[in-house]
């Protein structure tokens, strides 16, 4: 038999589940888009990749083309994103389910609209910047797919 090592999550506590979905956004040069949570958030300080809240009734193709609108003044369309790899991690009140898409071919220029910082980063710099713990393990498998 394989040991495996002891879960992050406690798969007897009851949390509600929060879907989230997050984008990849990838430069012509393989950088990915970061942004900094702003100040007022939870985790403010933090770097992560794009994204938000699925709406109820929503997908999450259309919570990121919106989105990305919303946050980031571009234009993303649903055939241009690649669904790459998800997270699911417990935190204290709730449980979080993040799927993560790749972008490489959008319209318009970065702008963030909420007062956040960005950055591009190569996925081999990922890990110099403190990120939520959900985005954690799919910093090691954008570095190992970029």
């Amino acid at each position: 038999m394989m040991d495996c090592p002891e879960p992050h999550v406690d798969v007897h506590k009851s949390l509600p589940i929060v879907l989230v979905a997050a984008i990849a956004l990838v430069d012509v040069d393989g950088r990915v888009l970061i942004a900094e949570r702003p100040e007022g958030k939870s985790m403010a300080g933090m770097w992560e990749f794009p994204g938000g809240k699925v709406e109820t009734g929503e997908i999450p193709e259309a919570a990121l083309i919106r989105e990305c609108k919303e946050e980031l003044d571009i234009d993303v369309t649903a055939a241009c994103l690649a669904s790459f790899a998800f997270a699911s991690h417990s935190y204290e009140e709730f449980h979080l389910l993040m799927p993560l898409y790749l972008c490489r071919k959008w319209e318009g220029l970065i702008d963030p609209q909420e007062g956040q910082r960005t950055q591009w980063v190569r996925p081999i710099d990922l890990g110099d910047y403190p990120m939520p713990p959900a985005d954690i393990p799919l910093v090691a498998m954008l570095r190992d797919y970029i």
